[in-house]
């Protein structure tokens, strides 16, 4: 996957904690070079393995993983024509004793964890290589029992020193008034006595040292002397009976070098395994359900980057809807909430447990994009409005069914009427490709449209508006707001700005087709009185909850259902182009005059949708409109008529049949039947379904 995408979401600062938990060099590699994986069966097996390895360490007992000190020398120095030394040896026989014990130890845990446990059965104890360097080298040297002729050489060397130091003692009692101290020294492996200067010539020997006062020479006596070249040829001999030893050993190292690096690579990878399992345990790590469909439903999952103090996040996308818009005022969690899903989805196809709650699913995507920060670069001079369109190229040349779509602030940094356009636009492609695409905006149009709109759905973030502070929960199913005005409000700005900011604020909403009633509801509860206005689009439920979003299908009797049939896309007036511009205002104006009549089918420009008038304007200029079987209350300016009412039903026509419910229709059928209508309506009228 892109690197700059994993840099965005923080997985490699995820890594980074799993690194500190792994202990040899190979354990860091394996950490170093994870990457999300796209393969369901591998994501799956990667996530057992975890969660087995976890389970073990639940149990409180310490996993014997064998240390690598000095093993990657002895690897890089393999038929190099290197002889290994008593170091060497002494570390390869730590391993390969190392590596019984973890055979052991797994073979124990296999009914715990037979996957992890299954994969010391691949491991090799070089019972000859362990036996012999046991039988040779102890201590950090060789051993007499090595071989014969070094024990040989040995005793040999063994008598003469004997000799020397018998003869050296008797020289000491000899020239004890003579001597600087009283002690035996050694100068190149030869023993000597240290004498005064001065006196120098009262003993027979060779110099071969003095102090750095020059007070003190030291002899070689002569009586010695002849017996230490015996000891030092004796010396040279071992050495060399030594090297013997050492080549035989390095041999055996070299024949069995498949079987060693086999070790050490299965050795890597429980080190790796296991520091993966630390971190789960750390983070409060579990394991998850997953899926090849774009299915995520989490439960009460937090960033692991921000501890487990944090609120836990619940989200759901991928069943009835596959583009998620979500929606709430500044730092309130908008984007963590974003990055999380994210993160988690690029730990989870690592094979990574995630602090979620069990029963938690997730789907595994060949591709994870992610447009999030304000891209804004001094280096090649791009705007924040174009890094976000480059990365949104970027996108489009491969999001499909596998590709999961991260937006943060999507239509931000460029003029409002354009970027919303474009970014529904864009969404719309994404969703045709089948993408999940999960974005935060702050426009009521990106809202309006998915909440009209098969295959989308709204949420947000909720805010406690008494006491200004975020709750950092998503509510899904809902659109929020921005709470600017409440806020501004509350903090101490003047009411007159207030009244002004609103004023301005549903100008420039008309003039690019959105709404926002509910600000003005949040300043309405505080006490301010504005002047009346009017809003483009509002609930058509006016005694709703303030917490309602400005697009929210109306309070009836029961659920609003879905239409049986879906039609592929949404019907124009034959006069319009492809692409819809906001209705004209001199045809606004006359159809103010004019009052669009109940059962009137409407176009609703920058929604791209129809809908049939349900009740007439009001005194705001707002008509009733229902759409795809949910109500909502639009400014007439953003409407245009499609068909007259009259051209679909006749004058005694019941059209309780389309803004009623099956219950309601059955309650009014009780009180007086309308039988002729329904079926007029079956024998002649048009259908309404096609115009949606």
């Amino acid at each position: 996957m892109d690197e700059k995408v994993l840099q965005r979401l923080d997985y490699d600062k995820v890594k980074q904690n799993v690194m500190e938990y792994a202990a040899s060099y190979l354990g860091k590699q394996h950490v170093e070079r994870m990457q999300p994986m796209d393969q369901w069966q591998r994501v799956r097996q990667a996530l057992n393995e975890t969660a087995e390895a976890k389970a073990m360490l639940e149990q409180g007992a310490s996993v014997p993983i064998p240390s690598l000190e000095g093993i990657d020398k002895v690897l890089s120095l393999l038929d190099t024509g290197y002889v290994y030394t008593e170091h060497d040896f002494a570390n390869i026989q730590q391993f390969l004793y190392s590596c019984i014990q973890l055979k052991k130890y797994m073979a124990a845990k296999s009914s715990i964890a037979p996957t992890v446990s299954s994969l010391a059965s691949s491991m090799h104890e070089l019972a000859k290589l362990k036996t012999e360097i046991e039988r040779c080298v102890h201590g950090g040297r060789v051993r007499d029992e090595a071989s014969k002729d070094l024990s040989r050489i040995r005793k040999k060397a063994a008598v003469v020193e004997g000799k020397i130091k018998d003869k050296i003692e008797s020289l000491m009692s000899r020239y004890r008034n003579i001597m600087q101290e009283n002690l035996v020294s050694l100068r190149n492996g030869r023993y000597v006595l240290p004498i005064k200067k001065e006196h120098r010539k009262l003993i027979k020997g060779s110099v071969l040292d003095e102090s750095a006062s020059g007070q003190t020479v030291y002899v070689e006596p002569q009586d010695v002397a002849h017996l230490q070249f015996d000891l030092n040829e004796m010396r040279v001999e071992e050495s060399r009976e030594e090297a013997k030893v050492l080549s035989y050993l390095t041999t055996l190292v070299e024949e069995g070098e498949p079987e060693l690096r086999m070790n050490v690579e299965t050795v890597g990878v429980y080190d790796y395994l296991f520091a993966k399992a630390k971190y789960a345990v750390a983070i409060g790590g579990r394991n998850v359900e997953i899926n090849g469909e774009g299915r995520i439903h989490i439960r009460g999952a937090v960033h692991p980057l921000l501890g487990r103090n944090t609120v836990p996040l619940h989200f759901s996308i991928g069943d009835k809807y596959k583009s998620l818009i979500i929606t709430g005022p500044n730092t309130g969690g908008k984007t963590v909430a974003l990055k999380t899903v994210g993160l988690l989805t690029l730990m989870v196809q690592s094979g990574l447990l995630v602090p979620a709650e069990q029963g938690s699913v997730f789907a595994v995507f060949r591709n994870i994009a992610a447009d999030i920060g304000d891209g804004q670069s001094i280096e090649q001079s791009l705007s924040t409005f174009s890094s976000h369109i480059r990365n949104v190229i970027d996108m489009l040349s491969y999001a499909d069914g596998s590709t999961l779509i991260l937006i943060d602030e999507m239509a931000s940094g460029t003029d409002p009427g354009e970027g919303i356009g474009l970014s529904i636009a864009v969404l719309e492609e994404l969703h045709r490709r089948g993408a999940t695409v999960i974005v935060t905006t702050h426009y009521n149009e990106i809202k309006n449209f998915a909440a009209v709109t098969p295959g989308f759905e709204n949420a947000r973030m909720e805010f406690d508006e008494e006491t200004l502070q975020p709750l950092y929960r998503l509510k899904i199913g809902e659109a929020g707001r921005s709470y600017a005005f409440l806020i501004a409000l509350k903090l101490g700005i003047s009411p007159d700005i207030i009244r002004r900011s609103q004023q301005i604020t549903e100008a420039s909403r008309r003039e690019y087709g959105g709404a926002a009633p509910a600000a003005t509801e949040a300043v309405e509860r505080a006490g301010i009185d504005l002047p009346p206005q009017q809003a483009t689009i509002e609930p058509a439920d006016t005694s709703s909850p303030p917490r309602q979003t400005a697009v929210e299908p109306a309070d009836i009797d029961s659920p609003p259902q879905q239409t049986a049939v879906e039609p592929p896309s949404p019907v124009r007036p034959a006069s319009a182009p492809a692409v819809h511009a906001a209705a004209d205002p001199e045809e606004g104006e006359a159809l103010a005059r004019k009052r669009l009549k109940v059962g009137d089918n409407v176009y609703i420009s920058y929604l791209q949708r129809n809908g049939i008038v349900y009740e007439a304007e009001d005194a705001r200029g707002n008509v009733g409109v229902l759409i795809q079987q949910q109500k909502f209350k639009i400014n007439h300016k953003r409407l245009s008529l499609y068909i007259d009412g009259k051209e679909l039903y006749p004058e005694d026509y019941d059209l309780d049949i389309v803004f009623e419910t099956k219950e309601n229709r059955k309650k009014k059928e009780a009180d007086g039947p309308q039988a002729c209508g329904r079926m007029r309506n079956r024998n002649g009228f048009r259908e309404l379904n096609h115009l949606w």
